[in-house]
């Protein structure tokens, strides 16, 4: 979970992202900060960032992890 915490903090990081995750998720802010520990909502996250190829890598370096793990991250918290 705690890598999911981060990936969320990265994808918050930028303005348009964050715009982009709320907009394809269909999440609200508010629903967002309610569910931030929640392991659907971490999920939702995860599967955001594996949506987009360029931003799942770039979040995966950044967090000094590789791309895979964010993905085993995903199914761990689905299955939760």
């Amino acid at each position: 979970m705690a890598l999911a915490l981060q990936a969320l903090v990265w994808t918050l990081q930028s303005p348009s992202r964050a715009e982009r995750l709320l907009a394809l998720t269909g999440l609200s802010v508010e629903e967002l900060r309610a569910g931030a520990g929640e392991p659907g909502v971490l999920a939702a996250i995860l599967s955001f960032l594996e949506g987009h190829e360029a931003d799942l890598i770039a979040c995966a370096e950044d967090l000094d992890v590789r791309p895979e793990a964010l993905v085993a991250a995903r199914r761990i918290l689905e299955s939760a």
